[in-house]
């Protein structure tokens, strides 16, 4: 079993995704995780939003987040990999999570 150590929040100069975001030292593998994404489990509530024509991630989460930052948030939940994709040429529906009920997996 891996035990995580020596958690870190690294600070950056410059607004992104992983601003703020913890990331862990995985004693077994000798390296660093950060992972906030790939650990989001898929059963946290969420709102299923019909997409439009002209609906793009960021635009998303400014309307359900009010901060077009968290455009990732909706990614990493419904599996896009390319986050700049035309969504209504993929999609019909979006599954928007519940900030609140977001929880993460552990590795």
């Amino acid at each position: 079993m891996d035990i995580l150590t020596q958690k870190i929040y690294v600070q950056y100069n410059y607004l992104n995704r992983y601003t703020d975001t913890p990331y862990y030292y995985n004693s077994v593998d000798k390296r660093y995780i950060y992972g906030i994404g790939s650990q989001m489990k898929k059963t946290s509530s969420y709102v299923l939003h019909k997409v439009d024509s002209t609906d793009t991630l960021d635009n998303l989460a400014l309307k359900y987040y009010n901060n077009p930052t968290y455009w990732w948030l909706i990614a990493y939940f419904n599996d896009i990999q390319d986050a700049f994709i035309v969504l209504s040429d993929f999609y019909t529906e979006l599954k928007i999570p519940n900030m609140t009920s977001i929880t993460f997996e552990e590795i």
